[in-house]
């Protein structure tokens, strides 16, 4: 069958994409240079996700460019893709497949589209329906893991990482924090309001920990695990780090301020900070496995935030961050670790 460009790359290769981005924007460059007067295109899938309820790339014919807009579970119903071609001209939209709910494609025009072209379009969207699906369903396999694994720990799973004791070494700095009190606060507050309590202090903690470039890799408890990795150079790892400790605790102070308001106790924490190599990789028993991190440096890390209530400190860091980084910083003496060999080196932040 002698099909045009975009129907024929839409039948033998659109299903190979890596991801909906890079789908609509070699369709969209197909059909324009198929002569379709295009001025930009949309595609919105749902997804599984317990905050994003939709995800929209829109590409920009003039530029080749795409950008993604979020349409939010708790936010009012969105429409994006609709009103973003709306501002770049006349659009045609199309349902794909029988999902209706799931997979929206749109264009703008240049200029209005004739019969003919919007006939094209649709069939477009018709021939679009098969790799679609399939991006649809990785994408929304990619957002659960996110979720649930996180983003760096969900790539490895979807590339293919699966085997038990598999792992890498990474060089990373390491935060650990907790919050104090939590079983006399947890009983003596309902289920529900405790609930509700963790998910406030999980949002301002793990918020600023992902503003930062870190990737949270534990929660445990009333606390969490969370690295920057080593990218560049430790200092920047360690400039990072330590500018989302203080984003956590300016948004910690917040919730307290609303909390003393409510007639509810703060909600006192501790956090530290270490820099060192760590073992990254898929542990656990032969039919439950996990992506967590082992070794010494994770050891003096919860050691050392285990330190912040003797020393009354909230915020302890370690001389290998120390040594990295040109923040103003406390020193605090050397300190004897449980189970570490060797004396610590222990800092903190003046205000802390």
């Amino acid at each position: 069958m002698d099909l045009p460009s975009p129907l024929a790359w839409l039948v033998d290769e659109a299903a190979a994409s890596p991801d909906p981005e890079n789908f609509l924007a070699e369709l969209g460059r197909r059909l324009l240079a198929d002569g379709l007067p295009l001025a930009g295109g949309a595609l919105t899938l749902a997804v599984p996700h317990p905050i994003v309820a939709r995800r929209t790339w829109l590409w920009r014919a003039e530029t080749g460019t795409v950008i993604e807009a979020l349409a939010f579970a708790a936010g009012p119903s969105s429409q994006a893709g609709h009103d973003w071609l709306a501002g770049l001209g006349p659009v045609e939209e199309n349902m794909v497949g029988p999902a209706l709910d799931r997979l929206v494609l749109g264009w703008a025009g240049s200029r209005a589209f004739s019969p003919a072209e919007i006939d094209r379009l649709r069939q477009a969207a018709r021939f679009a329906a098969a790799p679609l699906a399939a991006l649809a369903e990785r994408a929304a396999l990619a957002t659960l893991l996110e979720a649930y694994l996180g983003r760096r720990s969900a790539a490895r799973v979807q590339a293919g990482a699966l085997s038990r004791g598999t792992g890498e070494t990474i060089r990373a700095v390491l935060l650990c924090t907790d919050l104090r009190n939590f079983t006399a606060l947890s009983e003596a507050t309902e289920p529900q309001a405790m609930i509700a309590t963790l998910d406030a202090w999980f949002d301002r903690v793990a918020g600023a920990i992902h503003a930062f470039g870190g990737e949270v890799l534990k929660f445990m408890g009333d606390g969490l695990l969370a690295i920057f990795p080593v990218s560049s150079t430790p200092a920047e790892a360690c400039g990072a780090a330590l500018r989302a400790v203080v984003a956590a605790r300016a948004g910690m102070a917040h919730l307290d301020a609303t909390r003393e308001a409510q007639g509810l106790a703060p909600l006192p924490f501790g956090v530290a900070l270490h820099l060192g190599e760590i073992l990254w990789g898929n542990i656990g028993a032969a039919d439950r496995l996990d992506f967590t991190a082992i070794g010494p440096a994770v050891n003096l890390v919860s050691r050392l935030e285990g330190l912040c209530r003797p020393l009354g400190k909230s915020v302890l860091i370690s001389g290998a961050v120390a040594g990295e980084t040109t923040t103003p910083l406390v020193p605090l003496g050397e300190h004897v670790l449980r189970g570490i060999a060797t004396p610590c080196a222990v800092f903190t932040l003046p205000d802390a």
